[in-house]
């Protein structure tokens, strides 16, 4: 009989426990799992937009999982809160830690922001010849924390997205036509319009240069010991390279054959013989 007497309060506190916290538990067990859910129908979402953003699978991937571990967190914090749990100090702690954390890795999340503008406004892609940071090659990768390219020597550079982000860039494969520029001198001797045909000749027989705009020639400066004439011609930005280094040679032997010549610096020396 002593032992029932003993039993009736402790089923009964089981009993108060259960009124009490029964009804928390089952709201907290079905808020944990419709937040679930809808954080993963959000996730397939924002995937759906994304893609018809063009955004890059790597900001793609980073960005949901980010965002996804972010609401879960919160959904957490917010079930064990409704069964009763205090979290003030947790919170509190975890701002602290935030914070310390923040500072400790701040080049690291300005890398990471870097990351993430370049990503999203896309001033370069994959495959382009950019100049940034003092370096200059094809982007052959752009992380979330680093962009990585190769130089034309066969040098892999890897350049922060911090820096990258707020820097000054050239990006050379922006635009589908570049100019291609050179400057020939002629000797004063020689004739300047039949330099000239001879250049135009070369420029419009090539199927890479561009007839509009059309190629031209002019005078750019009397030098010390040249008549130097400018070249400007039109062509498609990957033929850049090919038309600049073809054309060069050309223009040396046809000068050479048709006896135009191209004068080195010379200096006449004047001696004085002393009485």
């Amino acid at each position: 009989m002593d032992e029932l007497t003993t039993m009736l309060p402790a089923s009964d506190k089981l009993i108060e426990l259960g009124i009490t916290y029964g009804g928390k538990l089952l709201l907290a067990i079905a808020t944990l799992v419709i937040g679930l859910w809808l954080i993963s129908r959000l996730s397939k979402v924002l995937r759906k937009i994304f893609e018809l953003r063009a955004f890059e699978q790597t900001l793609q991937t980073f960005l949901i999982q980010l965002i996804a571990v972010i609401l879960k967190i919160l959904l957490f914090i917010s079930v064990i809160t409704m069964v009763g749990v205090q979290m003030t100090s947790f919170i509190a702690l975890l701002g602290a830690a935030g914070i310390a954390f923040g500072m400790a890795l701040s080049g690291t999340l300005q890398n990471f922001a870097g990351g993430v503008m370049l990503l999203i406004f896309k001033p370069f892609k994959v495959g382009d010849f950019v100049e940034a940071q003092g370096y200059t090659g094809i982007v052959k990768e752009i992380q979330i924390f680093h962009t990585i390219l190769n130089t034309p020597d066969r040098k892999t550079i890897i350049i922060p997205n911090g820096g990258l982000s707020t820097g000054s860039m050239i990006n050379y494969s922006s635009e589908p036509l570049r100019r291609v520029d050179w400057t020939f001198g002629i000797s004063y001797g020689d004739s300047i319009d039949k330099a000239r045909e001879i250049i135009l000749e070369l420029m419009n027989a090539d199927e890479r240069i561009h007839k509009d705009p059309q190629p031209f020639v002019g005078v750019i400066s009397l030098g010390d010991s040249s008549v130097n004439l400018v070249t400007r011609v039109w062509v498609d930005a990957p033929n850049y390279w090919d038309v600049f280094f073809t054309m060069n040679e050309k223009v040396k032997k046809e000068f050479d054959n048709r006896g135009i010549t191209i004068p080195f610096p010379q200096r006449d020396v004047h001696l004085k013989q002393a009485k």
